[in-house]
């Protein structure tokens, strides 16, 4: 449930509308109240009462939505004490959900914020099976007030990083992965003799257990972090084996295998600047988003970074210059991540009734000199001030020498 916080009648008026759902609008109204949107068009009519923004000359879109990172989860990756995203002692932590470990009051939510980003997945990390990811909002005070959907997927390991959950060897993590299944659907057939301990041990506790059991169901994604292509096709393997939803994360060799990905309905959450090549990855290219959205894939677009999440806008930038297409990358960051999270009926587009999540730009979102003029998260105009704004305010006029 979505607390709206100090809800206000608010008309965005004059700016040219970017609903995603549909054509741009020139010189168009959104008409903002109780927190959802009421109204898009060029003949909306404004309330007496409603708080105006003009935004002639501008450019309005939907908030952005960052698919990957830790948001709310970490503050100081070299300080343990500020990382909430991981079990350490558990290689198999599927019932692990990360919810009640996001800070509220994390510093980098108001940075990353006003740079036009209003939503985003927080995602346990590390292990073979990592725990349940989240989406939120970044405004409220409070966890309930940020939720947007809890879980969104399951987060599973397929990378070279999980070889040390299962013996060493990508063989031995697809061997375990198949393990865990099995014996999750065993433990649902046979509670009673389990409860009894009338049977052979099992591949993980029981409440790990419990929670695969909605991903083997295809009521829950399951996000599978896999970058080389042939632990795509593991991936892919797997889910056709186990009528898995499958989401994949990363897969910096997909364009490969762009075709296969398709034809299997796979969406894909890509970081469009990776081109580092490494063992887990030596097929690396920035055309990855472009081939796989040129494929009919299913593309999201994310800053994995979570202190730079707010660069999230240069990455689709990026992957509009190296072959995506304009509306292709805003529909990436906006209305494709609420289609894969399962919250399109809420966000993602300028429509009436869903969250009134906008924001007001003074020219294109992907150009690096634009700025964010307005950020209204959940009906409310939140402040555009930062840590970094007020240091900058701070500092910018040094005291004189003595």
């Amino acid at each position: 449930m979505i607390a709206v916080l100090l809800a206000q009648t608010i008309a965005v008026t004059g700016g040219t509308v970017y609903p995603v759902s549909g054509p741009k609008i020139a010189n168009a109204t959104v008409l903002i109240r109780d927190g959802k949107i009421a109204a898009v068009g060029t003949s909306v009519v404004v309330p007496s009462d409603a708080t105006r923004i003009d935004a002639a000359g501008k450019w309005v879109t939907p908030g952005l939505i960052d698919g990957g990172g830790q948001m709310g989860l970490v503050e100081i990756g070299a300080v343990a004490g500020t990382r909430d995203g991981s079990l350490a002692t558990d290689s198999v932590a599927a019932s692990f959900n990360v919810a009640e470990g996001l800070n509220p009051a994390s510093v980098l939510i108001p940075v990353t914020r006003i740079e036009g980003i209003t939503t985003a997945l927080a995602a346990p990390a590390g292990h073979l099976i990592s725990g349940q990811a989240v989406l939120i909002d970044l405004e409220g005070a409070t966890i309930e007030q940020m939720l947007v959907k809890s879980p969104v997927g399951l987060v599973a390991n397929l990378s070279e990083a999980a070889k040390d959950e299962a013996g060493g060897s990508r063989a031995g993590v697809s061997a375990r992965l198949r393990r865990l299944f099995r014996d999750a659907l065993e433990y649902e057939r046979r509670k009673a003799d389990f409860n009894r301990a009338q049977m052979q041990p099992l591949a993980a506790a029981a409440p790990d257990l419990e929670a695969l059991l909605p991903v083997l169901h295809g009521r829950l994604p399951l996000i599978a972090n896999a970058e080389r292509r042939s632990d795509i096709e593991t991936a892919l393997r797997l889910a056709k084996e186990f009528q898995l939803k499958l989401i994949l994360a990363g897969a910096a060799e997909g364009w490969e295998i762009a075709g296969e990905i398709a034809a299997a309905g796979v969406p894909v959450l890509v970081q469009p600047l990776d081109n580092i090549p490494s063992y887990d990855s030596l097929g690396v290219r920035y055309e990855n988003a472009a081939l796989l959205a040129k494929a009919g894939v299913k593309v999201v677009l994310l800053e994995t970074d979570t202190h730079n999440a707010r660069n999230l806008r240069q990455q689709a930038g990026n992957a509009v210059s190296y072959g995506m297409s304009w509306d292709q990358a805003l529909r990436a960051v906006t209305l494709s991540p609420s289609e894969v999270f399962g919250v399109a009926d809420r966000y993602g587009s300028l429509e009436p009734g869903k969250v009134a999540n906008v924001v007001v730009w003074s020219g294109d979102p992907f150009e690096f000199t634009t700025e964010v003029d307005h950020v209204i998260i959940r009906g409310k105009e939140v402040p555009l001030r930062s840590r970094q704004t007020e240091l900058f305010q701070r500092y910018k006029t040094l005291p004189p020498k003595y």
